[in-house]
């Protein structure tokens, strides 16, 4: 300890081992990002905009692409800024931020498809009861618990974290300040944050999907009694796109956080990130849009309306003179 100075700032070392296709990895990502961000506030307008989707499902979506758009935005932009410096560095103060804003967005979004798949519950198998069930008041009461929650339990792994000691070398091995590549650098006893980030990932991601699997085993045993094939066709259309979320945000999650021992390497780890911080908020758009019928015809009332308003604008500068 002697010899060693405290780190004050840290060198992402993201794709560097690939730095002939650095400029393709960055237009990779850069057009990715753009996507993503474009179509998830499409999905946030059209959810805004149009009343025929001012639901507790919609509503929901929405939250999730604005939790999606922040939990992007706390990496993408960073890192794409690095890949045009020749020095990667970000302030160990600003790292510290960078992975609270992270880990608190993706908390966020566990607790929401935990009460997505609880609304799904509710809509397929207690119809008659789900517009009393799910009013106003009741929906807004999960999305502030749903935020609240998911920004309260990161607050102690992150400050624990944010007091410990850095010194010698200061290189993540990771595009972005990830909880692990970080404990490898810190000089002081990280044994209790460890525990803590542990049990933390084990009960928020182990616990929202169990409560978003009890959901879909009575949604199963309610949908195979249904006589008709197209009514079950029907019921179980509404809980394909989330399902298919689920699937990849809880999948890739679990595989680099649920780990009492760290038996995968950083490497592997980053890779994996990337489905959850690039892929998933990418698709999430196109899974919502592609497969729902009601979101498809409200996104055609909004070109209508738009091409409408175009229409006109194009007519008036057509009649005023000098226009």
């Amino acid at each position: 300890m002697k010899n060693q100075t405290t780190v004050t700032e840290f060198i992402l070392l993201g794709f560097s081992a690939t730095k002939r296709l650095e400029p393709l990895i960055f237009a990779s990502f850069c057009i990715t990002y753009t996507i993503a961000l474009l179509g998830n506030l499409v999905i946030i307008t059209l959810v805004w905009y149009d009343h025929s989707l001012h639901s507790p499902m919609y509503i929901f979506i929405a939250n999730l692409s604005f939790l999606e758009i922040l939990y992007t935005t706390t990496v993408i932009p960073k890192m794409l800024v690095n890949f045009m410096n020749q020095r990667k560095s970000i302030s160990s103060q600003n790292c510290i931020l960078q992975a609270y804003f992270y880990f608190s967005a993706g908390s966020s979004e566990f607790f929401l498809l935990a009460v997505m798949s609880f609304d799904r519950y509710i809509a397929i198998c207690n119809p008659l009861r789900y517009t009393d069930i799910m009013n106003t008041s009741f929906c807004i009461k999960l999305l502030a618990a749903s935020w609240m929650w998911g920004y309260f339990v990161v607050i102690t792994p992150t400050t624990l974290l944010g007091q410990l000691h850095f010194c010698g070398s200061n290189t993540i091995n990771h595009f972005f300040c990830d909880v692990d590549p970080l404990l490898k650098l810190a000089c002081s006893d990280t044994r209790t944050i460890e525990i803590i980030n542990f049990v933390n990932s084990a009960l928020l991601l182990l616990g929202s999907l169990l409560v978003t699997g009890i959901s879909y085993i009575f949604i199963i045993a309610t949908v195979i009694h249904i006589p008709s094939a197209k009514g079950r066709q029907k019921a179980f259309s509404t809980c394909a796109s989330h399902l298919i979320v689920v699937i990849l945000f809880y999948g890739s999650s679990i595989f680099i956080y649920v780990q009492p021992q760290k038996t995968h390497s950083l490497d592997l780890n980053k890779m994996a990130s990337i489905l959850n911080t690039v892929i998933t908020p990418l698709l999430n758009p196109f899974i919502y849009c592609l497969r729902n019928k009601q979101v498809k015809e409200a996104l055609g009332r909004v070109f209508n309306v738009s091409g409408s308003i175009m229409h006109c604008i194009w007519e008036q500068s057509n009649i005023i003179p000098g226009v």
